[in-house]
């Protein structure tokens, strides 16, 4: 197969596809925000953020602020204000609760679970994993039940409770085992005997 090769100077850089921003002006400083993050410019995001919150707050947009809530929860945490994402996720749970978001719940909770940790606060921690398996159950989704397992694990190391998160590992290692996932279930099987051992 024979062919030309094209001059360098004819080729022309990718063009980047530029957003669409968002008509609303709260939306697209939400949308901002959202960017912000992603970028690791967590002031640009309090701000942008807080900005859309204050917005949807006078719409008494209930999503809206919901969602601004746990994006500046989110950048709470990753500057390490514990506290202030606490009462941003805090406020967006309630909204989702009154909605019965529970997918949105679900998501909180493992924001909440970080919290509880950091705080040391490993019942209250041990308390949302537990009503988050019943989620998984419920949905019969043993993917999320497994990883919920593997952070009580996790909590019950930190807290120095070997035997409890020994238990764990085998429970995952028999939801591993019983999709026939021998691998799996053999390396949480160690786990649980090395936990012992």
């Amino acid at each position: 197969m024979q062919g030309v090769i094209q001059p360098i100077e004819n080729i022309k850089k990718k063009e980047e596809k530029k957003k669409k921003r968002s008509s609303d002006p709260i939306q697209a400083e939400y949308e901002d925000g959202v960017e912000f993050i992603a970028n690791k410019e967590y002031a640009q995001a309090a701000l942008a953020l807080h900005n859309a919150l204050v917005g949807y707050e006078k719409k008494n947009h209930q999503d809206g602020i919901a969602n601004a809530s746990n994006q500046l929860g989110i950048v709470c945490m990753k500057k390490d204000e514990t506290e202030k994402a606490r009462q941003h996720f805090q406020r967006a749970w309630d909204i989702c609760k009154r909605f019965d978001d529970r997918m949105s719940l679900l998501a909180l909770s493992e924001q909440f679970i970080i919290i509880h940790r950091k705080a040391k606060e490993y019942k209250e921690a041990i308390n949302l994993c537990l009503d988050m398996l019943d989620t998984h159950h419920s949905h019969n989704n043993p993917d999320g039940t497994v990883k919920v397992m593997e952070i009580m694990a996790d909590i019950y190391v930190e807290q120095g409770d070997k035997s409890k998160a020994a238990d764990s590992y085998r429970s995952i290692a028999s939801i591993h085992s019983n999709f026939n996932h021998k691998n799996f279930a053999k390396r949480f099987e160690e786990k649980a005997a090395a936990l012992e051992g």
